[in-house]
């Protein structure tokens, strides 16, 4: 196994890792005219810590794409992320049948405000948050302490969309934030595996560049359209949960919270679970009369579909 297929091996199963493999081969033999060890002719596909898996010489910093996040140290050229992102979409829906879910994480699936930020009315959490499923207080470092409130439905809604999609977390929230939140509700990392994308590879807007697959084939959920300026026919919009004060905002006129009114979002009939009949839409749309093993992925195409379910019904 060569070290470019050991990267891959922590990236994708083995029959992804093959197939990436022979098409970026491919893609590398057209511009090669030499034994393709030679460290000239070498593309440089994939690059970790400045040194290329293939041919083993040292290469400049930042002359790929960083995907940290995957991997400590990885960087891949732009023709390893286009062949990477086709061939994973390819694979994911003709063997798994599945799509790929971007799903952003406060506001969208829970809460998280600082203790020190509560209200007097709100208080009385602090002393439930041992006893609940959907609370849960954690340090956050320098004496921070905070609680994070899952929103209504997160649990049947993770089930039920990883059936139909491999999920990413992206979220503008620190890489430690981001481990503490998905300790509470992926501990085993069923979900979400090693796709988390945070604000440390991420820090001003949100990309579908990080994001190892077709856009084609992505669905996104964020309450924040404006962080996703490129993307926005692959974005679902939902509802902000404030499940806390938020006595910050000067833009809206202050009403009591659901914590101070001690009420929450519904469940089965609240943004969650709305949110999930759409994606079920899509996710039915896409995979109507099947798919054909050669079929060219750009031939059908979640953006579409979620331009129809956008319209009034």
């Amino acid at each position: 196994m060569s070290v470019m297929q050991q990267n891959l091996s922590v990236l994708e199963p083995k029959s992804k890792r093959r197939k990436i493999d022979s098409e970026i081969n491919s893609s590398s033999s057209s511009s090669s005219s030499s034994s393709s060890s030679s460290s000239n002719n070498c593309g440089h596909f994939f690059v970790r810590y400045g040194i290329c898996c293939n041919c083993r010489s040292n290469v400049e910093r930042h002359r790929g794409r960083a995907f940290d996040y995957l991997v400590d140290g990885l960087e891949l050229s732009d023709v390893a992320v286009k062949v990477t992102k086709r061939v994973t979409t390819q694979i994911t829906c003709f063997n798994d049948k599945k799509l790929h879910l971007v799903l952003d994480l406060d506001h969208t699936l829970l809460h998280t405000v600082m203790v020190s930020n509560l209200t007097k009315e709100e208080t009385y959490l602090i002393g439930e948050a041992d006893s609940r499923e959907d609370l849960w207080m954690f340090n956050g470092g320098y004496s921070s302490e905070f609680l994070i409130k899952l929103r209504p439905y997160v649990h049947e809604f993770l089930k039920e969309a990883n059936e139909m999609f491999s999920m990413y977390v992206y979220t503008m929230g620190d890489r430690d934030y981001a481990n503490n939140v998905l300790k509470l509700i992926d501990p085993e990392k069923i979900y979400f595996g090693h796709r988390v994308i945070t604000r440390n590879e991420s820090p001003y807007i949100k990309t579908l560049d990080l994001v190892l697959a077709d856009e084609c084939g992505v669905v996104i959920v964020d309450d924040t359209p404006q962080v996703w300026p490129d993307h926005k026919r692959n974005l679902l919009e939902i509802t902000k949960y404030n499940y806390f004060s938020d006595k910050t905002r000067r833009d809206v006129k202050y009403s009591k919270s659901y914590a101070e009114e001690k009420i929450d979002e519904g469940r089965n009939d609240g943004s969650l679970a709305n949110i999930l009949k759409v994606i079920k839409e899509v996710y039915e749309g896409f995979f109507s009369g099947g798919v054909e093993k050669e079929l060219d992925i750009d031939s059908k195409d979640v953006r579409l579909l979620l331009h129809d379910a956008r319209r009034p019904k």
